[in-house]
């Protein structure tokens, strides 16, 4: 077996490949024009396609596709073939700098959001140089920007690369203010923790739920769940460990810095944690991880469940979206220094985190809002949808001690003694972990929990990168000129504590004292998507986007109608999905053990009259009640969706979707919960809870 330091990146056009394949001044003006962000001349594409192409085939493809990810949620391939004729009856294989750097692709069937109608069918696709192409499946895919015929984003990359852009330009204005004027470039870095579930495949295709849904619409508490904790860390089972060894083969190949693995605390959940990278490329590699962990789990005879609240009652699953920001020359602008001097910079930016996600609650609301995460947030493991950031206490008695003009700190917990006499020695690691906070410091870096496991990981860090960027503009402006600068920064720092430090919270999470708290503060609730969306239309969030370029009116619109309609399409599929379980398979079985349970009462009477029924008589009782009480539900249900339907204002409907028609489920559900325990085991149509999560 070869070693992983020799196949990782094999399929990948990489750095060392194009060092080796390229001429030298075409690959240094390749790798120029990446770094700074400029535009490609021709000429090198050219030279870049032909190499890439020899690659490529050599590698085994035929075809070649422009990767781009539309407003699905998933990755979208149109494969080309790289043959063409010769003119005398043969072929020759082709691929040109022109087909590199761009491609039309048919943009009728893909979200938009109105941005253009139904007939204006053509959309682009643009090379993203800074992500490396690779071959899978035996063709080659180059990662690409998606946008309609007059330039408005139809994808996730396009605002992500934005809004990298506007984060590096106002980081390098703060990066001058402290001398760092070797600095060409700062990025964004991400490392998205992914949590997933393994199923057995033919238990999971016995239930349309798990088939049609990615989530189970019904079923009972089994006797054991997550609560001895024995998962966990646990001793991982063969057959789940053979899946986890094929994927970690195949993203390394691609590669995709998958670094951790491990069960997580639910039955049948686990994780892949990777290695931090630049944030397009993470969003990438992220988006690789999904297709590799469902198309490896089938070759297993699994099946691997991405959606935030597969089982009612157990840990949901999330993306925890570890988030930070680094110079081109190794600084990390998070990370605390033992030098006093480096952690202004340290406390600048802190400042700046806080204030950006205490003023734009809601976009990080919105960044994590789907109808699967409505059903996670505030669960088991899972943070609250209040948003609060955790410090610990460390970090948490420093900024106090700023806000209060303090400059002499010296306990056993924190050191503040410098040469400057203000600014304080921080300890590393000065931070526990908070699993109830949405947005908790972790060293050098910013974990935000609440992103949903189905979920790509770029509106988020769309949202982070643009306000944090936002606030380092005010910040510049503030600063540059000053000329006392290093008390101008502490002033800074300490008003902004002041004015934002209601957003900081290390307590539980989970606790009805902190709903109750954060309302006093005035933060806000937003419990469903539909309360969160219309926050995205308000106009200090459309000055934002516009002011730094990420996002223009139209494509803001877009995304908040394509949300919307997303969220009613979501619950009405599982509306139909429960209504076609309950009438067809549920009460069928309710009736057919009914039935058994009135002929054995029958036979015992023909017995003998003394023979007592009781028992079977006050089940047969509680089985009518549940499909007296189902037929009438159901009923309730098929309106509630007609009516919802039938409403063509986009939040509207949403609205009667998230308040009626889940309500109505619900109450089907905790119906036919009760009757999963009543009904003999033989004629339940599903395969059980217990069944599904602890018999791989």
């Amino acid at each position: 077996m070869n070693r992983v330091d020799e196949f990782f990146g094999a399929n990948v056009f990489g750095d060392a490949v194009m060092r080796e394949r390229l001429p030298e001044n075409a690959y240094n003006e390749l790798k120029t024009a990446i770094s700074l962000g400029k535009s490609i001349d021709r000429k090198i594409a050219d030279i870049v396609a032909n190499a890439m192409k020899e690659w490529a085939i050599e590698k085994g493809a035929t075809h070649y596709t422009h990767w781009f990810q539309p407003m699905t949620g998933i990755t979208a391939e149109k494969h080309d073939s790289f043959i063409s004729p010769d003119g005398e009856g043969n072929i020759i294989m082709e691929f040109s700098g022109k087909e590199l750097i761009k491609g039309e692709s048919d943009a009728s069937s893909f979200p938009s959001g109105g941005l253009r109608a139904t007939f204006e069918a053509r959309g682009y696709t643009a090379w993203d140089p800074s992500s490396y192409a690779f071959v899978k499946d035996n063709t080659l895919c180059i990662p690409t920007a998606y946008c309609s015929y007059n330039g408005e984003a139809l994808d996730q990359k396009t605002p992500l690369l934005r809004s990298m852009e506007a984060i590096s330009k106002q980081a390098l204005r703060i990066a001058k203010l402290f001398g760092l004027e070797n600095v060409k470039s700062i990025n964004t870095t991400v490392g998205p923790e992914q949590e997933y579930f393994l199923i057995d495949s033919e238990m999971a295709k016995r239930r349309p739920d798990l088939m049609f849904c990615g989530r189970t619409l019904l079923g009972a508490t089994p006797p054991k769940g997550q609560e001895m904790y024995d998962h966990y860390f646990g001793v991982i089972k063969p057959r789940v460990k053979a899946f986890m060894r094929e994927l970690d083969d195949e993203l390394w190949k691609l590669g995709v810095l998958a670094k951790t693995e491990h069960n997580e605390a639910a039955p049948a959940q686990h994780e892949l944690a990777p290695i931090f990278t630049t944030t397009n490329i993470a969003a990438d590699h992220n988006q690789l991880t999904m297709e590799m962990m469902k198309k490896i789990a089938e070759k297993h005879g699994l099946i691997c469940l991405l959606h935030e609240k597969p089982f009612k009652d157990v840990s949901g699953s999330g993306k925890h979206n570890n988030w930070s920001l680094s110079t081109d020359t190794g600084i990390n602008f998070l990370k605390a220094g033992k030098n006093p001097s480096d952690n202004l910079l340290f406390l600048l930016t802190l400042a700046a985190v806080i204030r950006a996600v205490d003023e734009h609650q809601d976009l990080m609301r919105i960044s994590v809002a789907t109808a699967g995460n409505d059903h996670r947030l505030g669960g088991a493991e899972a943070p609250p949808a209040i948003i609060s950031m955790y410090l610990g206490d460390d970090l948490n008695e420093i900024l106090e001690s700023i806000e209060r003009g303090e400059h002499h700190i010296d306990s056993d917990k924190i050191k503040m003694t410098v040469g400057t006499d203000v600014i304080p020695y921080i300890r590393k690691d000065n931070t526990d972990r908070n699993r109830t906070s949405p947005f908790a410091f972790t060293g050098n870096k910013f974990e935000f929990r609440m992103l949903g496991s189905a979920s790509s990981i770029s509106e988020t860090n769309v949202v982070l990168n643009t306000i944090v960027a936002d606030v380092f503009s005010d910040f510049a402006d503030k600063l540059e000129g000053s000329s006392n600068f290093e008390n101008d920064v502490l002033e800074l720092i300490r008003a902004t504590i002041k004015d934002h430090k209601r957003i900081i919270f290390n307590g539980d999470g989970y606790s009805k004292a902190w709903e109750e708290e954060a309302a006093k503060r005035g933060l806000l609730n937003l419990r469903s998507t539909v309360d969160a969306l219309p926050y995205w239309r308000t106009k200090e969030n459309i000055e934002l986007f516009e002011r730094h370029g990420v996002y223009n009116c139209a494509e803001i619109n877009c995304r908040a109608d394509i949300s919307l309609e997303n969220y009613s399409k979501t619950i009405h599929i599982e509306a139909l999905t429960l209504l076609e379980m309950v009438k067809r398979d549920v009460i069928p079985a309710i009736s057919a053990y009914e039935g058994e349970l009135c002929n054995t009462v029958v036979k015992k009477h023909s017995v003998s009259d003394k023979i007592n029924c009781d028992a079977e008589i006050e089940v047969i009782e509680k089985l009518a009640t549940f499909n007296e009480h189902l037929n009438r539900l159901v009923k309730e249900l098929e309106s509630a969706v007609d009516k919802s339907q039938a409403t063509t204002d986009l939040l509207a409907c949403a609205q009667l979707y998230c308040n009626k028609v889940l309500f109505i489920m619900d109450n089907i559900r905790h119906i036919t919960d009760e009757a999963e325990t009543v009904v003999s085991r033989e004629y339940w149509p599903y395969p059980t809870y217990g069944d599904i999560l602890f018999k791989i």
